[in-house]
Parts: C-alpha cells; structure tokens; sequence
C-alpha cells in the first residue's frame, strides 16, 4: 500500500482536476453511506452528494490548491484523513473564494473512496 501523503497527492490531483471538469463523474469516489457537509447542508449518499455538486450555481471552476496536509486515521485500517486549502477561480472572476476541504479516505482494494467530505467557503 502506498504511503498515505503520496495517496492524498494522488486523489486530491484527480479529486480536482475532475471537479473542474465534470463533477458528475465524482460519483465512483463516493458510496451509499458517504456524507457530504457543504457549508453546513449535509448530504447523504453518492447520489444526493452528486446531485449536490453538479447543482452548484456556476458554470465554471477551477482549484488552485494552497496546503493540503495527510494523516492515517487509524491504526485498524489505512483510511487517510486530507485537509486541503486553496483559492477557487468561479467562472473566470478575479476575485478568487478561499476555500477548505476535508476528506477522509477508505481503503478500497487498491484504491480509495470517500467516507466524509467537508468543504468550507473561508471569509476573512
């Protein structure tokens, strides 16, 4: 299994770079008992996390990652705990939104899927 910092490099590329494209096809990262907490709404369940995410009001978006920090969190299983801050460019504004995110990461096989995602617009 690889180290959990190169895991969290890994998903966090393909996490964004997915999101800014397609957020549909988030959906394979996620399971039936997966929670999202978006500014303080939760949604449970890949679908309604799916929904949730292709429903957001705007067209375009782009993720500047800042810091992205991993951690195992637990000593029974290699699930990984990522907290990632960064800029958000929303349809091409100037002004970009600072943003974090928390991730916690279940072994699956080879790979992993998202258990609880918490994403947090920063206004300072």
């Amino acid at each position: 299994m690889a180290h959990f910092t190169t895991v969290a490099e890994r998903f966090t590329a393909i996490y964004y770079s997915t999101f800014d494209r397609n957020r549909s096809e988030l959906f394979p990262l996620y399971r039936d008992r997966s929670m999202l907490t978006w500014e303080n709404t939760q949604h449970l369940g890949a679908r309604a996390i799916i929904e949730k995410l292709s429903n957001l009001p705007f067209t375009t978006v782009q993720h500047k990652i800042t810091t992205q920090d991993a951690q195992p969190s637990s000593e029974s299983i290699n699930s990984i705990i990522v907290l990632v801050t960064g800029l958000l460019v929303v349809d091409g504004s100037e002004n970009p939104l600072q943003f974090s995110q928390v991730f916690h990461l279940i072994p699956e096989g080879e790979s992993f899927w998202v258990f609880n995602d918490v994403f947090r617009l920063n206004y300072g």
